[in-house]
C-alpha cells in the first residue's frame, strides 16, 4: 500500500502488517524513530495522482 504521511500510524501499519500487505508510507516529522519506506516506489505514487487527476478532466469534458 503506498499512501501519504497522513495515514502515517502504528495502527495502521500493524493491520496491514498482519493481513501481509508492505506498506510504502513514510513517517511523519514529529515521529521519534525514522522509518524505512521505499522512496523511489513513494515518487511514482505521483503518477497515479496525476493519472486521476487526468480522468477527472477528461470524465468533465465528456459528460459536457
Amino acid at each position: 500500500m503506498i499512501a501519504d504521511r497522513g495515514y502515517d500510524s502504528d495502527r495502521l501499519r500493524e493491520a496491514l502488517a498482519e493481513r501481509g500487505i508492505k506498506s510504502c508510507i513514510p513517517g511523519r516529522a514529529n515521529r521519534k524513530e525514522p522509518i524505512v519506506y521505499g522512496t523511489e516506489l513513494y515518487k511514482r505514487r505521483n503518477l497515479i495522482e496525476r493519472l486521476f487527476g487526468r480522468l477527472k478532466d477528461w470524465r468533465r469534458i465528456a459528460t459536457r
